[in-house]
């Protein structure tokens, strides 16, 4: 066909027939913009729903969600309508995950790593019926804490607990009872908070009762004196100490340098039905971990947290340990501290399979979950590091950043102990106070 034919054949083309092509393809352009904002047609399709309802406690490790709501990065990524929602408690978190936000729940949520292991499991739903759950990306390494009450202050306990341990042992002689409170059991202080016991030779289970208490009301707890110790997040342990509640004899770092903590857990099924969704949340989450980290946005990363629709505290309550600034309310002062809390450094963000696989087994050393379980395939269902890394390589993630294996191999604890994931049996048989013959 020759040029002069598209729309007057043997002339030129007419100004009119030029107008009207230009005007169809303007409007169809326009169309396309519409629809497609930010250049999205042109690459892939847009995520499946702009929506998705993420649950949160009011700790500094869900800061990551407030930034990723307040910065712009849900909507950057076709998100716009994500809301963060805050719990009352981590079984109320549990509970709106099992309903989902088609029964006016929850899709996903800041949580401690263990749970979507126990929610897919069944262990902590009522009837133990399972919800499956995924864990996307961890959301900190570091920085929880265990905090001991001002009637053992001129112990200054600190990492060894034995001394707490004989003081204990006199208090039960005298026929009082000795409470030690975490925030859900099998979660992540409850796991840490045992092994700082165990290691000192408290059992938790027979020597002291361990008691669940919702992070923001550790404090309060503490002030009346509902406890002896307890681990929890920040900011709870720096509040103690400024309104004298208590003191700090550790913080988790210490029991195991850049242990993992929180991740972002979504129920399977809505990741299943939104996978364009489930990644474009990923990586708004992803710059929110990398926002956080930088030192230069330390300080407003405390503004925002305090706010009162995310932690309702003072400013001064984060922003020294988010720092890693460490007043223990002992004397004991650590500055610059490498043991701070870490949003992306370090591999921070990838959910390491070895690092579940602890968790597992350390809920099996306490009988919170069956000897007997698959671990191995339950860790391949529930923890989805591809989509991390199909995320991180869409994002433009440095190699460097991502780490080449699955595991992170070996890890030594303060008491010496090791976990090997390749031979956690052999790391059960170590350690001597358990539930469980190993």
């Amino acid at each position: 066909m020759s040029k002069s034919s598209t729309y007057v054949t043997g002339k030129s083309t007419s100004r009119r027939a030029v107008l009207k092509a230009g005007a169809g393809v303007a409007a169809l352009m326009a169309a396309v913009r519409l629809n497609f904002p930010g250049g999205a047609f042109a690459q892939t399709a847009g995520p499946e729903t702009a929506k998705a309802r993420l649950g949160f406690i009011a700790l500094t490790d869900a800061a990551p969600l407030f930034v990723a709501k307040e910065k712009g990065f849900f909507a950057k990524h076709g998100m716009p309508d994500v809301t963060v929602e805050k719990q009352a408690s981590w079984g109320t978190t549990r509970d709106n995950l099992v309903l989902g936000s088609e029964g006016n729940g929850i899709d996903g949520a800041h949580i401690l790593t263990p749970m979507p292991y126990q929610i897919s499991a069944g262990t902590v739903t009522q009837n133990n019926v399972p919800t499956p759950m995924h864990i996307l990306a961890r959301l900190d390494l570091n920085c929880q804490g265990i905090s001991v009450a001002n009637e053992y202050a001129d112990l200054k306990v600190g990492l060894d607990a034995k001394p707490l341990a004989a003081a204990f042992e006199k208090k039960r002689a005298a026929g009082k009872s000795i409470k030690a409170a975490m925030t859900f059991p099998g979660g992540t202080h409850d796991l840490w908070i045992r092994y700082w016991m165990a290691a000192g030779g408290i059992d938790p289970d027979k020597d002291v009762e361990t008691i669940v208490v919702p992070p923001p009301q550790m404090v309060a707890n503490m002030k009346v004196g509902t406890m002896d110790c307890l681990c929890v997040g920040e900011p709870w342990n720096e509040q103690l100490i400024h309104q004298k509640a208590g003191y700090s004899a550790l913080t988790t770092g210490e029991i195991w340098k850049d242990h993992p903590e929180k991740v972002l857990g979504m129920r399977a099924a809505w990741v299943e039905k939104n996978p364009r969704a489930a990644k474009a949340l990923l990586m708004a989450v992803m710059e929110a971990l990398q926002w956080c980290d930088k030192d230069s946005n330390k300080d407003e990363l405390a503004t925002i947290s305090a706010k009162r629709q995310w932690m309702n505290v003072p400013v001064g309550d984060i922003d020294e340990r988010i720092k890693g600034n460490f007043d223990y309310g002992t004397g004991r002062v650590e500055k610059n501290s490498p043991l701070l809390m870490k949003f992306w450094r370090d591999h921070a963000s990838y959910p390491f399979q070895s690092h579940d696989l602890w968790f597992l087994t350390e809920n099996i050393r306490w009988g919170k979950i069956p000897a007997n379980t698959d671990t191995k395939a339950l860790i391949a269902k529930v923890n989805r590091e591809d989509i991390w890394r199909d995320a991180a390589k869409t994002l433009g993630v440095a190699a460097a950043d991502i780490p080449a294996s699955t595991s992170r191999g070996k890890e030594t604890f303060f008491d010496g102990k090791v976990f090997d994931p390749e031979n956690p049996a052999a790391y059960l048989k170590s350690l001597t106070i358990k539930r469980v013959d190993a």
